[in-house]
């Protein structure tokens, strides 16, 4: 079983991101961290318990990978999108048990483990760096102990409603500010 634990807006830098969610948003995500073994670094946004909107965009301190960066981040038609705008472009399912959720998954993973900090987790990649069946799927991952979410300070945003049609994806939020969307 999974469920949602984060969505995913990339860009081409963390600070453009940032602008662009607060625009959407009224609220800018805060200081993430770095994904060293990536090349990227972030800034997260809770969406209340469990929940989180992450900004994701290569780190232009960082080592680049010894492999595709994940969500098509080293693709050429990913960077020109993100040369046009920001965007929501991803989400990620949580599960206690990857490898069983792995088991009738219908695209070819590898289980990859991460650590920042005081955070552990496992993911399921592909090995090109592609987000799984064309971005129709979840990426799908495992938390070993602490999540984001719960060091997040709530800004009062809050998901009420996400959907996807193979890769276009749309969101709905309850802000302090009333509702909003991202398309």
């Amino acid at each position: 079983m999974t469920e949602l634990d984060h969505l995913v807006v990339a860009a081409r830098t963390l600070d453009e991101g940032g602008r662009w969610v607060a625009a959407r948003l009224g609220v800018e995500p805060q200081q993430g961290g770095k994904h060293a073994a990536m090349g990227t670094h972030n800034r997260l946004l809770s969406l209340g318990p469990g929940r989180f909107l992450e900004v994701i965009a290569i780190d232009p301190e960082g080592a680049a990978p010894a492999r595709p960066r994940w969500f098509e981040l080293d693709t050429p038609a990913m960077r020109e999108r993100l040369a046009r705008s920001p965007g929501l472009i991803h989400w990620v399912e949580r599960t206690g048990d990857l490898e069983g959720a792995l088991a009738d998954y219908p695209a070819e993973v590898d289980i990859t483990a991460f650590s920042r900090g005081s955070y552990r987790w496992r993911m399921a990649l592909t090995r090109d760096g592609s987000r799984p069946g064309g971005g129709a799927l979840p990426t799908l991952i495992q938390w070993e102990g602490a999540h984001p979410a719960d060091a997040l300070r709530d800004a009062g945003i809050r998901l009420e409603r996400f959907e996807h049609e193979g890769a276009r994806l749309s969101a709905a939020f309850s802000t302090p500010s009333g509702p909003r969307t991202i398309p």
